[in-house]
């Protein structure tokens, strides 16, 4: 029996809060939980990226390949009228991982170029970009085609799936052509800028 609001204060009988259940209650467990792993992750990733170059900046720089791939991800989100979900979230830590990976990709090559006696930083630049062009598209589109069909799925469990292969799909296309065009750029302002305080 409902009471009124009258009787409610008479008898004290209403209850002062609202408790949510079900979906929505995994939902909020699983994005305290991501708010916590997701820095934790991103940390562990930038100390292993440092223990590999030896250096805060071309770590630092590896490392934001992670926002270009946000940039697509979420655009990708936007564009299929798909609401952040846990789903999607987990599709954003995997990720990162590729992102990373095709940023360490260039990075390294150039790094290991500019190493090379009597190579200026711009051919470093160039050739180490050039010389990745084909290892970075091979793994990406790989990874990409392999989402693709997850990102159309309309049978049983694609609310599941759907998001999370729609973020890998949209960010991995962001990290392709960012990392290729913009990592170098950015690379070689950085070198240059570290190169001139040295001096």
């Amino acid at each position: 029996m409902l009471l009124g609001p009258d009787q409610c204060s008479r008898q004290l009988q209403c209850v002062g809060s609202v408790q949510w259940g079900g979906q929505f209650e995994n939902l909020d467990r699983a994005r305290k939980r991501l708010a916590i792993i997701l820095p934790i992750t991103v940390a562990i990733i930038f100390a292993l990226l440092f223990f590999a170059f030896g250096s805060t900046v071309y770590a630092g720089l590896v490392l934001l390949n992670v926002p270009f791939s946000l940039v697509g991800g979420i655009i990708f989100l936007y564009l299929r009228g798909i609401k952040l979900s846990v789903s999607a979230a987990v599709g954003f830590i995997s990720l990162f991982g590729v992102a990373v990976m095709s940023g360490v990709l260039v990075v390294a090559e150039i790094h290991r170029r500019r190493l090379e006696p009597g190579v200026r930083l711009e051919e470093a630049v160039i050739h180490g970009a050039l010389a990745q062009m084909r290892p970075v598209l091979m793994m990406i589109l790989v990874a990409l085609l392999g989402m693709v069909p997850a990102a159309r799925a309309t049978g049983i469990g694609s609310d599941v799936q759907r998001p999370l292969a729609t973020v890998v799909v949209g960010g991995l296309l962001s990290t392709l052509f960012l990392t290729l065009l913009a990592l170098p750029g950015l690379y070689y302002l950085v070198a240059g800028r570290v190169k001139e305080t040295r001096e």
